[in-house]
């Protein structure tokens, strides 16, 4: 039951955490967000927030890694691998938000009201595709409460197979395409945002990297033709239709 209980103070964390986070990038309802406070020098404010911001990329995507994994089962129960992934990220994140530096200077600000509209409209829909696109595959697997729950039940585990539902048959990692719209999507550009989006934006690129390699020596042939079927980001860029099932992001 203890592991029913975590995974669930787990995933209550990082939905709170994530919609905070998007709310902090945005800059929009939270005390703190990417721009408030005095601004910091900018090579101060630049070394922290590149030091936060790899140490979160280090820390999600190690993690994530099949060999951390081997090593992190031999402290805590294989079932709990997932939801400790998960509690771990939030808390690396909600560090970030914390100790987040501001920075002085706008980089583009529209003005015209019809497409301020359109610009936060298209990036409430980056944030919601999160999610949402962890729905097309397995959510609560990705977000660690199936393991324990059905540890819970005494009823057996099998991870999520290779599968290719709707936008997963379109692009490889519709989560991190959605991540790019919501960082790159946005009527106010502020230098503080522009850092975080730039950064962010590197370590997916760089992170989906390495998931890659990681699930071509895992699933074969059958991933490596999907990779060359399928574009990562942006559905018809260079590829032809996949005729093989994808994967979960990490």
């Amino acid at each position: 039951m203890f592991g029913v209980i975590f995974s669930l103070v787990a995933y209550v964390g990082f939905l709170v955490v994530y919609a905070g986070f998007a709310f902090f990038t945005d800059g929009v309802f939270l005390p703190k967000t990417v721009d408030t406070g005095e601004p910091a020098g900018v090579a101060f404010a630049l070394a922290v927030n590149i030091a936060l911001m790899l140490a979160w990329g280090v820390q999600h995507s190690v993690m994530a890694r099949q060999g951390f994994k081997d090593r992190l089962t031999k402290l805590v129960p294989k079932h709990l691998e997932r939801s400790t992934y998960v509690f771990v990220s939030w808390v690396a994140l909600a560090g970030v938000m914390l100790l987040w530096q501001p920075m002085a200077g706008v980089v583009w600000q529209v003005e015209s009201h019809t497409l301020v509209v359109t610009l936060w409209g298209i990036n409430a829909l980056g944030w919601v595709g999160v999610p949402v696109a962890s729905f097309m595959i397995d959510h609560f697997d990705v977000f660690g409460l199936k393991q324990p729950f059905m540890h819970w039940r005494k009823r057996s585990y099998q991870k999520t197979g290779f599968v290719m539902p709707w936008l997963y048959r379109y692009i490889r990692h519709p989560m991190m395409a959605a991540f790019f719209v919501a960082f790159w999507a946005t009527p106010y550009m502020t230098v503080s945002h522009l850092v975080l989006t730039v950064g962010m934006s590197v370590y997916i690129y760089v992170g989906v990297h390495f998931e890659e390699r990681s699930l071509a020596r895992e699933l074969g042939r059958a991933y490596e033709e999907y990779q060359a079927e399928t574009p990562k980001f942006v559905p018809g860029l260079g590829s032809t239709h996949p005729k093989t099932p994808s994967t979960a992001d990490a």
